[in-house]
């Protein structure tokens, strides 16, 4: 039986840009199938909590102007569990929206906070792990996040310290959060052997985030408490509006996780990959035996090594003595880069969008 107070918010309104020009403001990356699995990512996100969660608790909070690419890929989801926000304010907001229209449906609430875009394996033991932190936030007022033990020290992540001497079955308090660091401090956290990746996914029951949002938020937990009687009524798309024009744009990380002393982790052994960049996407791709991936049999490699070459036309393209290169064409724009300039790529859209406007983006 499934635990009926138990929900899942799966966040699925950013705009991908490092995906550029496969992912656009129009149509982000979420909604694609980048790996050429025949599922695009939020798909296989929504599948992989349907085994533990109640399919009617299953909710996506997405921009509003993605709403209909929502049900096209989601047509089992109910539409009042497809909640739009009118801007995009980061996720501090999206968190404090999605929990305290929860908690109005349920004072129970015990939920997951997931993005929509990551890759996950070995999913019996996802499932296992988010079922012992959902258990343990059920009885306890408490904030769990689960941590990935970092395979080299990568820059574009968050990293997440916590007390190795302070747990309670393979459960560790937190003592603080780093966003990306430069590569010397990742270097020393590896080193250091008490840092995991953060994931991004949080459990915790709504009415303690809530709290937590009076504690250490309290001007966004003023605005989503004022407007909290026309949630769930038909009177709550232009309560929210009002909301978002005045609330401001920080995450969750930063609003809450890095003030509370509640934090706990459980450090994780699935596979995950949040999928954020090129590089990320070519670690997952099958390889030939010069370390080139492609998505496509209309690619030819010659004395080539260590490319990603992305199309999604079937016209022949022919890549000859390059190195380490992202390629990524689209019927729009061509992509060519350095991998090591992966980071880069949001420079680079602003780049065009100054140049070109948002015709391309």
């Amino acid at each position: 039986m499934k635990n009926q107070n138990n929900y899942v918010a799966i966040m699925a309104g950013g705009v991908g840009s490092r995906f550029w020009p496969m992912s656009k403001t129009s149509y982000p990356k979420q909604f694609l199938d980048i790996l050429n699995t025949g599922k695009t990512l939020i798909q296989s996100t929504y599948d992989r909590y349907t085994s533990f969660i109640p399919e009617e608790n299953i909710f996506v909070v997405t921009s509003e102007e993605y709403v209909s690419i929502v049900r096209e890929q989601l047509p089992m989801l109910p539409a009042e569990n497809i909640v739009a926000e009118p801007q995009r304010k980061n996720t501090a907001a999206c968190v404090a929206y999605i929990s305290f229209k929860l908690q109005k449906i349920n004072p129970n609430a015990n939920m997951i906070v997931a993005p929509s875009d990551h890759l996950i394996g070995d999913l019996d033991l996802f499932t296992q792990t988010c079922q012992k932190a959902l258990d343990y936030t059920s009885s306890s007022y408490s904030f769990v996040t689960l941590g990935i033990k970092p395979t080299h020290p990568n820059t574009g992540y968050g990293y997440i310290q916590y007390d190795e001497n302070k747990s309670s079955e393979g459960i560790f308090q937190v003592n603080r959060f780093t966003e990306k660091p430069d590569l010397s401090t990742a270097r020393e956290f590896l080193s250091e052997g008490n840092y995991l990746w953060n994931s991004g996914i949080f459990i915790w029951k709504a009415e303690d985030i809530i709290d937590s949002f009076w504690e250490h938020s309290q001007y966004i937990y003023d605005l989503f408490k004022d407007i909290e009687a026309d949630l769930n009524t038909e009177k709550e798309a232009e309560a929210i509006r009002k909301v978002y024009e005045v609330c401001p744009s920080t995450s969750i990380d930063y609003a809450i996780m890095e003030k509370a002393n509640n934090v706990f982790l459980i450090p994780s052994d699935f596979s995950w990959n949040d999928l954020g960049t090129w590089n990320s996407a070519w670690e997952n791709f099958s390889k030939d035996e010069e370390m080139n991936a492609s998505n496509s049999n209309s690619t030819i490699l010659v004395d080539s090594k260590g490319c990603l070459v992305h199309s999604n036309e079937q016209k022949l393209m022919v890549i000859g003595g390059l190195e380490d290169l992202i390629i990524v064409n689209t019927p729009e724009a061509l992509l060519i880069c350095k991998k090591e300039n992966e980071q880069q790529i949001k420079e680079y859209v602003a780049k065009v969008r100054k140049v070109k406007g948002e015709l391309y983006i």
